[in-house]
């Protein structure tokens, strides 16, 4: 094997997937190990991804794709317990319990802690955006093509290896309805959505069902939307939603402002708002290298959900359907960095295909159920950490915990995050937050974690 110190690996995006790359090989590199020379590039000024927020929508200052679909007031949809690092808990970083779900400036703090801890900032080229990525032959090596955002100069440079860490909620997925052009009011896609004040006293239609479209909603209620109406294209959200939402089947046409449903039911909207997903999306990677698959727990083509068979010098890291996120990906990057560093052997191809089709046929046979798919993916991580020295930790306790948070949902849409848990990386069991969520408009970090140090909280019943 070529002398590791000799080799270069490429990491696209400092994001929450890409942060781990980074703490992956500086770990090793603490304990001792010989490791590669790392390059990550990051067209944000500043590491985290999607989790910064920007006023921003369509382009940036600089006429790029703006990355991020952060909102105002936005709080964690999961609870904390089950995104804990491993390597670096909650309470390391703040230095006193805090509730089960943050606000995005509480997490964002957090990730940004483990990254300064690592001492690593100077392995990312920030404002740096990765325009091509291709491999040649002759040289056994990917050329990667960049442009420098605040001086518009293009260089290249050389890699053994590619971890494409980019992320996948970028791109959105933006159907068509018929009449919509004829639609008086605002339309958006939910990457666009910035603000739920802007909904206040409005009749607001959600069109989809996936996370965002609970927490817009959600949030919509909070903030004064004089109606909500959802509609969906397979299942309903089977929530207990307060008076003054209406759950529709899809959208079918607009005229001026009146909706009609596939029933045939019609209301009167204000506001449009599409939570219908996004798209894998990675122009900047030659077609020979680009991925390309649905959002699903076993995705199309990669070997373990990373590695891509053509050439397993290329991964890609965090580009599951996800239930695990943060220790998931910090899973991923383990076992990505030990094949790197030759601790992990890869099978040939025909074998890697054979393990992939024996994975997706799983996964087609789970019984739709939340329990079954977050035991399929907690399954999935807890092989990857078994393969590595990532710190291992009780996988059903995540389970249980997330399990805990459906039911809280179901039970109260808009009362689960008054809920506390217990860490499963420390035991630590988190506070209630000193204010309902519904009558929470302090989001800062400052309200949420000073008034814990100054005794704000209450113990968890």
């Amino acid at each position: 094997m070529a002398d590791i110190s000799k080799q270069r690996v490429c990491v696209i995006g400092a994001g929450p997937s890409g942060c781990s790359a980074l703490r992956a090989f500086q770990t090793a590199k603490t304990k001792g190990a010989e490791i590669p020379e790392i390059v990550c590039y990051e067209k944000q000024a500043v590491p985290s991804g999607l989790w910064n927020f920007t006023w921003r929508t369509g382009l940036d200052g600089k006429g790029e794709p703006i990355h991020g679909s952060q909102y105002r007031h936005l709080w964690s949809n999961g609870p904390k317990e089950c995104l804990e690092f491993a390597d670096y808990t909650f309470k390391e970083h703040f230095g006193v319990d805090i509730p089960s779900y943050p606000p995005r400036e509480v997490l964002i703090h957090y990730i940004n802690g483990r990254l300064d801890k690592a001492g690593v900032r100077n392995w990312v080229r920030f404002n740096t955006v990765v325009q091509d990525c291709c491999f040649e032959e002759g040289t056994g090596k990917f050329r990667v093509r960049v442009k420098d955002l605040n001086t518009s100069e293009f260089s290249e440079d050389c890699f053994d290896y590619v971890l494409c860490c980019s992320g996948h909620f970028s791109t959105p997925n933006v159907p068509e309805f018929d009449g919509l052009n004829s639609f008086t009011g605002r339309v958006l896609h939910s990457h666009d959505y910035r603000n739920a004040e802007e909904f206040k006293g409005q009749n607001v239609l959600i069109i989809g069902t996936s996370y965002s479209a609970e927490d817009i909603a959600s949030q919509c209620y909070k903030f004064g939307a004089k109606s909500l109406t959802l509609s969906w294209r397979t299942n309903p959200m089977s929530f207990h939603w307060p008076d003054n939402f209406k759950t529709v089947p899809l959208l079918q046409k607009v005229d001026g402002r009146t909706c009609t449903f596939k029933d045939g039911q019609t209301a009167e909207i204000d506001a449009i708002i599409m939570c219908t997903g996004y798209i894998h999306h990675f122009p900047f990677m030659r077609e020979n290298l680009r991925l390309k698959t649905a959002n699903r727990l076993w995705i199309d083509s990669l070997h373990e959900g990373m590695a891509w068979p053509g050439n397993p010098r290329l991964f890609y890291i965090g580009m599951q359907d996800q239930w695990l996120t943060f220790n998931m990906f910090d899973a991923q990057a383990w076992w990505v960095r030990d094949v790197i560093l030759g601790r992990i052997s890869l099978p040939d191809r025909s074998v890697m295909e054979s393990e992939w089709k024996k994975w997706r046929a799983a996964e087609d046979a789970l019984d739709g159920t939340d329990e079954s798919c977050i035991r399929f993916q907690a399954d999935y991580v807890k092989r990857l950490i078994e393969q590595t020295d990532y710190p291992s930790f009780d996988m059903e306790g995540v389970v249980q915990t997330f399990l805990e948070w459906e039911h809280n949902k179901h039970e109260n849409i808009m009362t689960f995050r008054d809920k506390a848990h217990k860490s499963i990386m420390d035991g630590s069991q988190a506070p209630v937050h000193h204010t309902p969520w519904l009558t929470a408009f302090d989001d800062s970090i400052e309200c949420f974690v000073q008034q814990k140090k100054d005794g704000g909280y209450v113990a968890a019943k």
